[in-house]
């Protein structure tokens, strides 16, 4: 299993000036990165994120996106997976940590979780690329491939868990701007009115 702030400060190297949505498998991202294009969303309703990233890459298709998705809050959606390879945003870089349990609501195990194969699900559902890692050696050989072509791509990474257990209203709030900020600093940045 992968660290998740390991595997991010490796990602970061490859970013470039890709719009980047940190759902709940990503919100580490913002402790290491301090731009506009960044999209922390909070705690939206569980299944939430991929749809928002996924109408953002339809709407903005000149613009890389890339989303730090969670296996809970994709078990929530699945058939957002089916829209999204139906659409084929070739801007869209998918990629869902899995640390096997529903780590924001206590530790809760997900369903199945040493038995799914996400990467297949996607396959199945119509991603034309998907990757499954399991150590970030893998995951570093492979993520200027994932990245250097076109979208939509899957990748799965198996991460360590950590599991928040204090009470939701006691927790540190990770997200440092308002969603009306982010949009407003994106409009801004992109130019839109």
């Amino acid at each position: 299993m992968v660290n998740t702030a390991d595997m991010l400060k490796l990602f970061a190297k490859h970013r470039g000036d890709a719009i980047v949505v940190s759902g709940r498998g990503g919100k580490h991202w913002i402790n290491l990165s301090d731009t506009a294009l960044d999209m922390p969303l909070g705690d939206p309703a569980m299944g939430g994120h991929c749809g928002f990233a996924f109408g953002l890459a339809m709407a903005l298709p000149h613009r890389k996106i890339v989303l730090f998705d969670s296996e809970g809050d994709l078990q929530m959606s699945l058939g957002i997976l089916m829209t999204i390879a139906e659409q084929k945003p070739d801007n869209f870089y998918h990629f869902m940590l899995d640390n096997e349990c529903y780590a924001t609501t206590g530790g809760q195990p997900v369903p199945n979780a040493k038995n799914v194969r996400y990467d297949q699900i996607a396959l199945g559902a119509g991603y034309p690329r998907a990757f499954a890692f399991n150590e970030l050696d893998g995951f570093s050989k492979a993520l200027p491939e994932i990245l250097g072509g076109k979208g939509p791509v899957f990748a799965a990474i198996k991460v360590k868990p950590e599991v928040e257990n204090e009470a939701i209203g006691n927790r540190k709030k990770w997200r440092t701007r308002s969603q009306v900020q982010v949009v407003a600093d994106l409009r801004k940045e992109l130019q839109i009115a």
